[in-house]
């Protein structure tokens, strides 16, 4: 394919879908911070928008250098690239600035980056590189073990910056994994793991559970006299079971910080505290609420102007959208998020080998994560945990870093005839 042809084998499809996100992103971002009194324009760097404005004339920037760049760049850079941000992220705790209460910037005077935002990129291409190799099979346990590790890694530095939200970004590759031919079983385990721990947490005495735990082990045992591999695993089931139960009261009042104790209590029952540890996922409600079904109109919000929802212009821009263009103009933001992730996987089964596949996968689960819990946290169906919603939350890092991994997809697909199927 010759480069000046490139233009016409990208895909104008998400391209468009990413163009009308990051423009209604950045009119909601004036709209947080607009100021009727006042009248500044939208293009006033004193303002996040116009500040969001140069981050969007840099990401052209980003876009047309990705563009240029040969597509076997990206396969050839994978573990360098990792390996450059695990390294950034290790210096985070050590020279890093600290902003918003969290340790995650490195940079020099009001400049500075989010590794972990790149470190979402640099993942997706070292899990596309190793699953990718040649003679690859996703039933070895080391092979497991190995991809575990590479999103293991960054998950536990990130930890150490106290940014609990984008390390838990990570775990959302176990869908890449699934698609790949991992067995279910880990998934439905975790899932049941996080399901058997909010019951605890919704339940103050679980006695009942050990003893509905031990019944059910007697009747297996009973009914299965012979089957002792069987009863061997329910036993051990069983024990890690009453194991999860009895730890969530540890893990609640010694392991997790005072704030996100509160997270957790403002999900089970925000009504408890209203004023206290409810308020921000109440505020959130009330403002989504107040826009009914056309909005109040843009620029009209009351609950995002003055304060009363908190990190408006980031983690609860979906607020603004929600009170000022209502459940027309949320529905309107789902649908385009939706369409895109769509987009992805169409791209992803499209692709001639297994490295550009998974690395599409890797993508869309990404964006999947924090498009899900993102919106589900503004209305109180996940825990608040601080992570943006793509291409709408103001932040040149968070803008940036789904650029990359967005277009990096595209330039593989608008190069997929050419890239040779791996085995």
């Amino acid at each position: 394919m010759r480069q000046e042809n490139i233009s016409s084998s990208l895909d104008w499809v998400s391209i468009g879908l990413y163009a009308a996100m990051v423009l209604l992103g950045w009119l909601n971002i004036y709209a947080v911070g607009y100021d009727e009194a006042v009248g500044q324009s939208i293009f006033t760097l004193s303002l996040n928008s116009g500040r969001q404005l140069m981050f969007i004339g840099a990401s052209f920037f980003i876009i047309l250098g990705i563009v240029i760049l040969d597509v076997r760049f990206y396969d050839a850079i994978a573990y360098l690239l990792y390996g450059l941000l695990m390294v950034m992220l290790i210096l985070v705790p050590v020279i890093g600035k600290e902003v918003g209460g969290n340790k995650a910037w490195l940079g020099i005077g009001s400049f500075g980056v989010q590794p972990s935002e790149f470190a979402k990129v640099a993942t997706a291409l070292v899990v596309a590189k190793y699953i990718g190799s040649v003679g690859f099979r996703m039933d070895n346990l080391r092979n497991q073990a190995v991809l575990f590790a590479l999103i293991g890694v960054p998950m536990v530095l990130i930890l150490l910056q106290k940014d609990t939200g984008t390390a838990l970004v990570f775990t959302s590759f176990m869908i890449v994994f699934f698609r790949e031919g991992m067995s279910p079983f880990l998934i439905i385990v975790g899932f049941c793991a996080a399901a058997l721990f909010i019951l605890t947490l919704l339940v103050p005495n679980p006695w009942y559970l050990h003893t509905g735990i031990v019944f059910l082990l007697v009747v297996l045992i009973v009914m299965g006299k012979k089957k002792f591999k069987r009863i061997a695993l329910l036993t051990i089931g069983a024990i890690l079971i009453m194991g999860v139960v009895e730890s969530v009261d540890y893990v609640i009042t010694d392991v997790l910080k005072p704030h996100q104790q509160n997270r957790i209590k403002a999900l089970i029952n925000p009504d408890a505290d209203p004023l206290g540890y409810g308020w921000n996922v109440t505020q959130s409600k009330i403002a989504i609420g107040s826009g009914g079904f056309g909005g109040k109109g843009f620029l009209q919000g009351t609950q995002t102007k003055f304060d009363f929802v908190p990190e408006q212009s980031t983690d609860f821009i979906f607020c603004t959208i929600g009170e000022e263009e209502g459940w027309i103009g949320s529905l309107l933001v789902i649908a385009l998020f939706v369409a895109l992730l769509l987009r992805i996987i169409y791209l992803a089964e499209r692709q001639k080998n297994r490295f550009a596949r998974v690395y599409a996968y890797g993508a869309a689960s990404i964006f999947f994560f924090h498009f899900a819990v993102n919106i589900g946290m503004t209305i109180g169906l996940f825990p608040v945990i601080g992570i943006p919603l793509p291409f709408f939350s103001y932040g040149g890092s968070s803008l940036w870093g789904f650029t990359i991994l967005l277009f990096i997809l595209l330039k593989i697909d608008a190069h997929r005839g050419q890239m040779l199927q791996r085995i």
